[in-house]
């Protein structure tokens, strides 16, 4: 991840087993027709089985489509016994590339004791297979937890330190929060490539989801007119938030940026119209 700067990734999501995984399929084939530097997949809080989900995608990812792939491994809800037995998946299957988190609490469901932070599950994963590389998440406005972004920072050194190769952000939509964030980062000895994170909004159920879950999130004036303008106008709403994320990675690959890693939402045209925006700027791509 720290080679071809600027790079352009995408985070997609295992479906629910119920729902099946034909869309998802058909989205990973689209994207994959845009040549990614990666793909990352996410997983859920043990709510779902990691190896049938997240492992079985990013196999089919890495050894069907050729694309290179990071798993989301969040640790608060698991052992060290089944973090283990991931890891030997992901290995088996050749995906070496690891997203360690600690994971979202969920209320009223008492977490393990094995993996408090991140950084234990950083120690594990170097412990257990020191050929794997470890990617880190990183919060430029604050994690939601920390009672400071000092503190936030420290923190992230401390991860960095433990074997973290590079670092990913949370979505954001003020570039100059990133930028500051940054130069927090450089002053506190952390050099190694930081990837934006970047999520196109395009319907006003999306953005209520965000405003409700991302209450640290600072939202620009200009983005928010963009929210109140074409609340009941969908179809405006859309090419407005698409046209907002691409002007953010425009900024963003200008100053240079390492990278930016899309949330795709599993929206196959979504990331189309933002590789077709942008791809000037990826010339590596």
């Amino acid at each position: 991840m720290s080679q071809q700067t600027p790079s352009l990734s995408f985070e997609v999501f295992p479906p629910n087993p119920a729902v099946g995984n034909e869309k998802i399929l058909q989205a990973l084939e689209s994207m994959q027709t845009l040549a990614p530097h990666f793909i990352s997949v996410t997983a859920s809080n043990n709510k779902y089985n990691i190896k049938e989900t997240t492992v079985a995608l990013a196999d089919h990812i890495q050894n069907d489509l050729a694309i290179p792939t990071i798993a989301h491994l969040p640790a608060i809800y698991l052992t060290k016994e089944k973090v283990a037995e991931t890891i030997v998946a992901l290995d088996e299957v050749g995906v070496k590339r690891i997203l360690a988190l600690r994971g979202d609490m969920i209320p009223d469901v008492e977490p393990q004791k094995d993996f408090r932070y991140a950084t234990d599950l950083i120690a594990f994963i170097k412990d257990q297979a020191p050929h794997f590389e470890i990617v880190g998440a990183c919060y430029p406005e604050g994690h939601p937890d920390s009672p400071n972004q000092i503190l936030d920072i420290q923190h992230l050194k401390k991860k960095v330190d433990a074997g973290c190769s590079s670092l990913v952000t949370q979505l954001f939509f003020d570039n100059e929060r990133f930028y500051d964030f940054q130069d927090k980062c450089t002053l506190a000895g952390i050099d190694v490539p930081i990837h934006a994170g970047i999520m196109p909004i395009l319907n006003r159920n999306q953005a209520l989801r965000l405003l409700k879950t991302c209450e640290n999130i600072h939202l620009p004036r200009k983005f928010k007119a963009i929210l109140d303008k074409y609340e009941h106008d969908p179809e405006s709403l859309r090419a407005a938030g698409l046209a907002y994320a691409v002007d953010q990675i425009v900024d963003l690959v200008t100053q240079d940026v390492a990278g930016i890693h899309l949330y795709t939402m599993n929206n196959a045209e979504v990331a189309h119209q933002v590789h077709q925006a942008t791809k000037p700027l990826f010339k590596h791509q």
